[in-house]
């Protein structure tokens, strides 16, 4: 028997027998899903160790599989697999924690987050797709998929302008953008939601810099 705390107050006892009767498994599965918030200490203490993950990566228990995925050390097989399984948190737990995620595994996450920090977190992934995010998404109905639109390196200094003037706070801050036409970009400097991130663009000339931090009252 091996005995995985769920929470300070809750433990759940697993038993690893093959023989075990499947409502006892259903049972067991279903306390583990509605009670595991956490991980399981074994595991997190093993998230380097092959043998560990293995084991908890080809576990029949959520709660071990979403601790192993907490492992960037993942070897492909087992990072696959995880991929492949319907658990939302788990997924959340791979883009976060795993190089390697695979763009479709980040898209569905990035869909179910939209608009929050975790789906912030997950678009800046390294393998969170770039290509064709312009055609997909400068026209969807959600801003939140609009602001995609400016990750494409195709995405041209028209529809970057277009998208600072966005319904969507979060779309308008393409001021950002090195692609913003220098028009708009002195603009953006003066409307107060965008100012931040207009004096972020990289493409803001120094004397534009010095004046932002003159009206900021920033010491030169």
């Amino acid at each position: 028997m091996e005995q995985l705390a769920v929470d300070p107050n809750e433990t759940v006892r697993l038993s690893l027998r093959p023989e075990l009767d499947e409502a006892r498994r259903m049972s067991i599965h279903f306390t583990v899903e509605t009670l595991a918030r956490g991980d399981v200490q074994w595991v997190r203490d093993g998230l380097a160790d092959p043998e560990v993950l293995r084991r908890a990566a080809t576990s029949a228990h959520p709660l071990l599989r979403r601790t192993a995925a907490r492992s960037p050390h993942l070897p492909p097989d087992l990072m696959y697999l995880l991929a492949r399984t319907e658990d939302p948190l788990l997924e959340d737990l791979l883009g976060m924690h795993h190089p390697d995620t695979p763009e479709e595994v980040l898209m569905r996450v990035y869909a179910r987050l939209g608009g929050t920090f975790s789906a912030w977190m997950t678009e800046t992934h390294p393998r969170f797709p770039r290509e064709g995010l312009a055609a997909r998404y400068a026209d969807h109905p959600d801003g939140n998929y609009r602001r995609l639109a400016v990750r494409d390196p195709a995405a041209t200094a028209t529809l970057i302008e277009r998208l600072s003037h966005d319904l969507t706070l979060w779309t308008r801050q393409a001021a950002e953008d090195p692609r913003l036409p220098f028009h708009r970009l002195r603009e953006a400097l003066h409307v107060p939601e965008l100012a931040s991130s207009a004096g972020a663009n990289p493409a803001l000339p120094e004397d534009e810099m010095a004046a932002v931090l003159d009206r900021a009252d920033v010491p030169a």
